[in-house]
């Protein structure tokens, strides 16, 4: 599995145990609501300060949305 396809896995899966939408969760994270949408459809490599604005959003460790790439 590509590195984009599972970080796309880990946001998505992320955001659901919340309970919030793509669009609560850019607005946390200080991004477009497009990006995040692209980023969940592995449509999108991410880059590393969106990396860590989204861990900081979710209240998450950067690692945790890492888990499963090698």
């Amino acid at each position: 599995m590509e590195p984009k396809e599972q970080f796309g896995r880990n946001l998505r899966e992320a955001r659901g145990r919340l309970g919030i939408s793509q669009e609560a969760l850019a607005a946390r994270a200080e991004l477009h609501r497009n990006a995040v949408s692209m980023l969940e459809r592995e449509e999108r490599d991410p880059r590393l300060d969106t990396m860590v604005k989204l861990a900081r959003a979710l209240d998450m460790e950067l690692s945790a949305l890492l888990k499963g790439i090698e």
